[in-house]
């Protein structure tokens, strides 16, 4: 509960209509645990007494029946509808809590996490979380609540008949309720947390292939999918009925215990001679004092879930932003795009990835990285827009140390052109615009025509109005590649990071991006990470990475004469 508790803060935001969902509820109690009761003791005994009574004293007594009755429905009702909207509005908090710290969080913990159990986490965590919050902020208070209207009417009828003063005894019983409440929490957060973890390998497996549906295709992996799904699923499965099992067994339980206590209840009173007419009144009272321990016991099991699915939520919500602006970090409008590398290092925290580099990238030069897979090429260009913090070193832009540079603006001077093209499921028109928010229509064709994408774009029924679908699927790779360009084009920001942008393209694609990489790396300081000759031409300088060092750089010339190792590379793999 001490976990939970900040949680129940965001219940401020629906304050009214959860204090209008209290109120109702507490109706809801009092008319439970105190109306029926009384009805079944005061007002029946009257209606059937042998004293006459008048049509209108008549009227009035029987009236007390629907009033009672439409005030427990009328705050049952209310309260219900009014604790859902609280719920789905937390929820809508608690996700988007959850998903705005994800935009913020540094690329490695990314590495760290599937996103099949991100999603989990987000969307399924949540919901329990949710649930447990508004649940348990209701029945804390309605449960208790009814509860002390029994008592106060078993009281109250003890005190005006001291022969009924035994029935007192039997709320004793109520302690004997803990045991199984706390042995079945015990073993159901446990389940609860396993049952979590692999909601998120289920919900990664489908995921994945989903989005590797091609190749599912085409080495006839069907069969096996299937299979491997159907394994996942019946772990899931078990989990399911284990945490079920564990949570619908409190309720039976503690309703054992109770009638235990009703049953001895009642034959006390029938070998004491107490009358039928004030049995039923005690044993209903009597009932709606167990009820609600009863529905605590289940909440008991409802916070123990949540605490399951609040510690894989928390391992987002409390995950440390490692990248921020300085407090004095400067808003730098423009930068002629020099680069600075001074001893720089960096780990992933399994061993240095980058080993004391030292280079200077001049303003309006290409740079071409060339280097095993695994060297620290795709390190070294994430490392200019933050994407990553340096362990040892310093990087410096115009001789401004990133650091004091904003986040914002220091992306603001950079365009990336990746080797998988993303596009959201949105029209190609929103997709080359959100590299520049509100450029107008003819700038966006204009980026496009130099991304040589115009045409194929205008080809399409919808033109610029066609749905890419998930991440372009309805796109070529070509397709694709090009509207990426055209986003930088449209940028057209001073530093521009080529990650091995035309690899895995056909000839004709090829062509057309080189042809736009020409027109796009003019006067712009760009970091090209490439595989193939026709790209590296470019650059004015190569550098020669391995095992996280630059251990050469020149021209290409110049190292395929001196440098063995790039001649090396070369030969097998970029020709």
């Amino acid at each position: 509960m001490k976990k939970l508790l900040p949680y129940f803060y965001l219940l401020k935001t629906v304050k009214f209509a959860f204090l209008g969902a209290l109120l109702a509820g507490l109706i809801y109690a009092a008319t439970s645990g105190f109306g029926l009761a009384y009805i079944l003791q005061d007002i029946l005994p009257k209606l059937y007494g042998e004293v006459d009574i008048s049509n209108w004293a008549l009227l009035l007594l029987v009236a007390q029946l629907p009033l009672v009755f439409s005030l427990r429905a009328i705050g049952g009702y209310l309260n219900a509808v009014l604790i859902t909207y609280c719920g789905l509005k937390i929820l809508e908090e608690i996700r988007l809590r959850v998903f705005g710290k994800l935009q913020y969080l540094q690329l490695s913990f990314f590495q760290k996490h599937n996103s099949g159990d991100l999603l989990s986490r987000s969307m399924n965590d949540t919901a329990i979380l949710q649930q447990t919050i508004i649940q348990g902020s209701n029945d804390l208070l309605v449960q208790p609540f009814t509860l002390l209207a029994a008592v106060v009417f078993l009281v109250w009828t003890a005190l005006q008949n001291t022969g009924l003063g035994f029935v007192l005894l039997f709320l004793l019983m109520v302690p004997a309720c803990v045991m199984p409440i706390r042995h079945l929490a015990r073993k159901l957060i446990q389940r609860a947390k396993e049952l979590q973890k692999e909601m998120g390998v289920v919900t990664e497996y489908e995921r994945e292939n989903l989005t590797a549906i091609r190749e599912v295709r085409a080495f006839n992996l069907e069969d096996e999918q299937i299979e491997g799904f159907r394994k996942l699923l019946q772990k899931f499965f078990s989990l399911q009925l284990k945490v079920t099992k564990y949570f619908k067994a409190i309720a039976p339980s503690i309703e054992f215990i109770t009638s235990v206590g009703l049953a001895l209840a009642i034959f006390y009173a029938r070998k004491t001679d107490i009358t039928l007419e004030e049995v039923v009144p005690l044993v209903v009272a009597l009932y709606f004092a167990y009820d609600p321990i009863k529905k605590i016991g289940v909440l008991h099991g409802q916070f123990k879930k949540g605490l399951a699915s609040l510690e894989r939520l928390e391992t987002i919500l409390d995950e440390p932003i490692a990248i921020t602006d300085d407090p004095d970090a400067l808003a730098v409008e423009k930068v002629e795009g020099e680069i600075r590398f001074q001893k720089v290092g960096f780990s992933y925290g399994e061993g240095p990835v980058l080993k004391d580099i030292d280079c200077v990238l001049e303003a309006g030069r290409v740079y071409a990285l060339v280097g095993p897979s695994g060297a620290g090429k795709s390190t070294f260009a994430n490392l200019v827009p933050r994407f990553f913090e340096i362990s040892t070193g310093s990087i410096l832009m115009d001789g401004i140390d990133l650091h004091k540079i904003k986040l914002r603006n220091l992306r603001q001077q950079i365009s990336l052109v990746s080797q998988d093209p993303i596009l959201f499921n949105d029209t190609i028109y929103n997709n080359i615009l959100l590299s520049r928010p509100g450029s107008s229509e003819g700038e966006i064709h204009e980026a496009a025509r130099k991304a040589y994408a115009h045409s194929f774009i205008t080809d399409f029924e919808n033109g610029y109005d066609t749905q890419v679908g998930d991440r372009g699927a309805r796109l070529s790779g070509g397709q694709k590649q090009r509207i990426t360009l055209a986003r930088a084009f449209l940028k057209n920001a001073p530093i521009l990071i080529l990650d091995e942008a035309t690899s895995a393209l056909d000839g004709e694609s090829e062509r057309q991006i080189h042809d736009a990489l020409v027109e796009l790396v003019r006067g712009k300081t760009v970091i090209i990470i490439a595989h193939r000759f026709s790209t590296i031409q470019m650059a004015n300088m190569i550098f020669v990475f391995d095992e996280g060092k630059i251990i050469d750089r020149g021209t290409h010339d110049q190292l395929h004469k001196s440098c063995s190792f790039y001649r090396n590379v070369y030969d097998n793999r970029l020709s």
